[in-house]
């Protein structure tokens, strides 16, 4: 065996065990924010998790075990339905986070402030979600739902889950009160926001598109000065049709003020546009 084919076995278990790894840690910090700020608080903000909420008011059934005869249904009918692409981590996921509800469900809320709990418990169950997925897997529930839904309806993704969650947050709103309502859409917006942030970082470089007449001096400049490279991209005016140049370059937010300054000086005429580019690899930044 070469030296090069160990080292690829050796860097894809690795990667495997960091993947079970992210699963599992995803699912306890799920099941600690459930049980530390949400359930106890009756914040039912979307999922399996929320319906379980739902059901614990209705008729005191425990969490843990509503969660199970959700999830391992739902993950038999995706298998089913969808085909057996959701692979063994996804039902590694699936069963690990009933399991930890059941096991974190007797420690003391953190706060009695409902919502203080919406908050922070959106937080906690959006790092744990997002570490999940970082490990290319899912915790079943309603997102197999969903996509079964979108299958034989036609809708988006988004739009499935929107309507399940919606429909969560409206039970919650009947059965518990208007205001737990409003709360469970408080810790999906938190938790959806937080995903984000696991899945692509703060956003530390921005992402500059420049047209200017005078698109090779801003490059040079951009050249000297700030040690970026700049990329010509060939646009087309919609009103005039004529080509033009544009230029596209990366920068840190700590570069940013100053390119401005660059561009400034040497076109004052120049257009840009920013956006914020939250995962930059490759040379000058971070490696792929």
């Amino acid at each position: 065996m070469s030296k090069i084919y160990k080292n690829k076995v050796l860097n894809s278990t690795k990667d495997i065990i960091q993947e079970y790894v992210y699963v599992l840690l995803g699912a306890a910090i799920i099941a600690f924010g459930f049980n530390a700020f949400l359930f106890p608080n009756q914040v039912a903000s979307g999922g399996v998790s929320g319906i379980s909420t739902i059901l614990n008011g209705l008729f005191g059934w425990n969490a843990g075990i509503v969660q199970y005869a959700f999830n391992i249904p739902l993950f038999i009918a995706g298998i089913l339905i969808l085909g057996k692409k959701f692979g063994f981590k996804s039902f590694v996921g699936t069963v690990a986070l009933p399991f930890f509800v059941l096991l974190t469900h007797e420690i003391d809320a953190l706060t009695t402030n409902t919502l203080l709990a919406a908050l922070f418990g959106g937080i906690v169950v959006g790092l744990g979600i997002g570490l999940v997925f970082k490990g290319n897997a899912s915790t079943g529930g309603t997102d197999l739902l969903a996509q079964i839904i979108t299958k034989y309806t036609g809708l988006t993704l988004g739009t499935s889950v929107l309507l399940i969650d919606g429909v969560i947050a409206i039970s919650a709103a009947i059965v518990f009160d208007l205001e737990k309502g409003l709360y469970a859409l408080i810790g999906l917006f938190v938790t959806t926001k937080t995903i984000d942030i696991v899945q692509l970082g703060f956003s530390q470089s921005k992402m500059v598109y420049i047209i200017s007449e005078k698109e090779n001096e801003i490059r040079d400049t951009i050249y000297t000065e700030i040690d970026r490279g700049v990329t010509k991209l060939p646009v087309f005016g919609g009103y005039t049709g004529k080509e033009r140049t544009m230029l596209m370059v990366v920068v840190y937010q700590t570069e940013f003020t100053k390119l401005k300054q660059i561009i400034k000086t040497v076109d004052t005429n120049a257009f840009v546009i920013v956006s914020d580019a939250y995962e930059v690899l490759g040379e000058g930044f971070k490696r792929v």
